[in-house]
């Protein structure tokens, strides 16, 4: 089938909308029509060749939808249901599956280089007949998605199918590094580093894991707003401030978690001189390919000092995505209509790379296809 998509043909030049091929669903895969795909700092990092991804590349890995047909063989969905997408899918049998590390398996991380879908080819080819590549098994920026099934959640009842597309990454990532991973108790101080989509959800799991305080810092001064309406205590503007003082003056030492959600090697070091004794370092965003960054690594052992990395917040797709959902129906958690601060149509998305360029964006940006 014919659809328009968004496609990355070149690190650092703008993104195109072009009408692409779209095969049909193969027997474990669902044909999804697109309603909503959040801009996430990941797509950004691709376009702008920060990470290293095959191209030409249609972009997204963020994105709810309907399911429109199904495959032979899928057995738990079926036409008219509303998922949103997920792109670390556990083949649960390698060794880190098996140990309960799904959320790292090797064979997806292996696939994701590829740029197919599970079984390593594309359902994406270009109006020359080239190859297109998915986006970690979604490519949420266009009309329609092909998925595996398996990495399809059903949208709980109820739940709006715009707040649902950023329940696939940006907020199980940062309610994750805090539940799953960091395992913040009351009146453990946190500091986290970006306030964008992410980091904002670091903030509402210390605020909902009721960490006191709870210290926002940003290059960007206007984030002040909507990160302590997330649940931060203080907020540093770091281009006026140095936070590593302010932060060890405010915990009496240094903060017992420090996150880095930027991504940013400078970022990394501030969060490590901002630790306090037996303080833990955790670092959710990805630095650029090639990033190296010197830690003071002599008071990590005496110290008692760790550092932890984590992808997708350590979660379990299937049980923890609908747990959330009900989470934030009930009012548990994060206001998910304060996160998701502004819309955009498709032939727009240029104007949104742009925007979070010049580092406006607040929140997290959805493209709307409904």
């Amino acid at each position: 089938m014919k659809m328009k998509a968004a496609v990355c043909r070149e690190h650092g030049r703008p993104i195109t909308i072009e009408d692409v091929e779209l095969a049909p669903p193969r027997d474990t895969e669902i044909l999804v029509r697109t309603a909503f795909t959040g801009f996430c700092h990941t797509d950004w990092s691709i376009v702008s060749g920060a990470l290293d991804f095959p191209l030409p590349l249609v972009l997204g890995h963020e994105a709810s939808g309907v399911v429109e047909q199904v495959g032979s063989a899928v057995t738990r969905l079926k036409k008219g249901d509303r998922v949103v997408a997920t792109w670390m899918i556990p083949c649960g049998t390698c060794r880190l599956c098996t140990s309960g590390r799904g959320h790292i398996c090797s064979v997806s991380d292996s696939l994701h280089g590829l740029g197919g879908l599970l079984d390593g080819t594309s359902r994406l080819t270009g109006a020359g007949g080239e190859k297109l590549h998915h986006e970690i098994f979604v490519s949420g920026f266009a009309e329609y998605m092909v998925l595996p099934e398996a990495g399809a959640v059903k949208v709980v009842d109820g739940f709006p199918l715009d707040q649902a597309a950023v329940i696939s990454c940006c907020v199980p990532t940062g309610f994750g590094a805090v539940e799953n991973v960091a395992k913040v108790k009351p009146g453990n101080s946190v500091a986290i580093w970006g306030m964008g989509g992410v980091g904002l959800n670091v903030v509402a799991a210390a605020k909902f894991r009721r960490a006191h305080p709870i210290v926002g810092v940003d290059l960007e001064g206007r984030k002040e707003s909507i990160a302590r309406e997330m649940g931060v205590t203080h907020f540093v503007d770091s281009t006026k401030q140095d936070p590593v003082p302010f932060i060890k003056e405010l915990t009496d030492g240094g903060a017992e978690f420090c996150f880095d959600v930027s991504g940013d090697p400078g970022a990394v070091v501030q969060a490590y001189w901002a630790l306090g004794m037996g303080g833990t370092l955790v670092m959710v965003g990805i630095p650029p390919v090639g990033s190296v960054t010197p830690l003071p690594l002599t008071y990590t052992p005496p110290q008692n000092r760790n550092i932890l990395g984590t992808l997708y917040g350590n979660v379990r797709t299937h049980h923890d995505l609908p747990v959330l959902m009900r989470m934030i129906m009930k009012g548990e958690y994060i206001d998910l209509s304060k996160l998701v601060s502004g819309r955009f149509k498709l032939d727009d998305i240029n104007d949104v790379y742009d925007a979070m360029t010049r580092r406006e964006i607040e929140g997290r940006w959805i493209c709307e296809f409904a």
